[in-house]
């Protein structure tokens, strides 16, 4: 099962809820790019860990995939286990979303090991419980977010576009981003019409922004030299951090500049995570 990165291609914040969380407005597109997950029949449920940044997820004693399980066992009042291998691939507390994919893909794997025959919505339900993220992973398609982000609207399919992910290894804190939040631009734009081509989006994306970028390039400096970097390669269409940070993504007129540009980046910046990917 395929958990890829979402990417919020932009993300406005509102004012702080009674419940404390902050109301979010974004329209979330996901990537190639993502995580794997492997399901085989066991007893309880054990979770292998393997790839590139495997060793980050270590020290996690209950991480969200065996959330995923419990709570789905829990919903299907079932006794069944299952080993799980999460490969991965993608950096974590990354502003992808790479937890909540992995836990979303986790539900759709295990439903169907387990042949639960879930509708999508009552994943989608428990996938609320486990994180404001969550829910959108669920489907891995284009998203109107609102709410804390479990508000979901499906959208028409993007236009193709070409992506190069950069993320410069340094953690940013959610919690200390929003707490750094000077200017919110609230959660009043209306539904976005459907896109005809990428010029039409790419034209609809300059016209809102990442209300955490300015915040987060404050709190780690090196978010704005990736920014400034995406920014100067040849054909590129937008660039923007994703989320809370540090990933940063930037949308491209052709595959051969996006894979012309994780090439350069790369060369220059051999310790940073870059990838060129499409959306899905």
């Amino acid at each position: 099962m395929r958990a890829p990165a979402k990417i919020n291609l932009f993300l406005h914040v509102g004012g702080k809820r009674a419940d404390g969380y902050h109301a979010l407005q974004s329209l979330a597109a996901f990537t190639e790019a993502g995580d794997e997950l492997r399901f085989s029949p066991g007893k309880g449920l054990r979770l292998v860990l393997e790839g590139p940044f495997a060793a980050a997820l270590r020290p996690e004693e209950d991480n969200l995939v065996l959330k995923a399980g419990r709570a789905l066992k829990a919903r299907a009042g079932i006794a069944g286990g299952a080993e799980i291998v999460l490969s991965k691939n993608l950096p974590v507390a990354s502003g992808i979303g790479g937890g909540s994919a992995d836990c979303a893909a986790a539900l759709r794997g295990l439903s169907q090991l387990w042949d639960l025959k879930l509708p999508q919505q009552t994943l989608c339900d428990i996938a609320a419980t486990l994180g404001s993220d969550v829910p959108v992973c669920v489907a891995s398609t284009p998203q109107w977010m609102e709410g804390r982000g479990e508000i979901l609207t499906a959208l028409p399919p993007l236009p193709e576009l070409p992506v190069v992910l950069v993320n410069p290894g340094v953690a940013v804190s959610t919690a200390k981003v929003f707490a750094a939040l000077e200017r919110r631009r609230g959660t009043d734009l209306p539904l976005p019409p459907h896109f005809a081509d990428a010029k039409a989006l790419i034209a609809y994306l300059k016209t809102a922004a990442n209300d955490m970028e300015a915040p987060a390039r404050r709190l780690a400096p090196v978010i704005g030299e990736v920014l400034d970097l995406l920014a100067a390669q040849r054909d590129v269409l937008l660039a923007r951090m994703s989320g809370s940070g540090a990933t940063c993504f930037a949308l491209f007129a052709g595959e051969a500049a996006a894979e012309a540009a994780a090439r350069a980046i790369s060369a220059s910046h051999p310790h940073w995570w870059v990838t060129a990917t499409r959306f899905l």
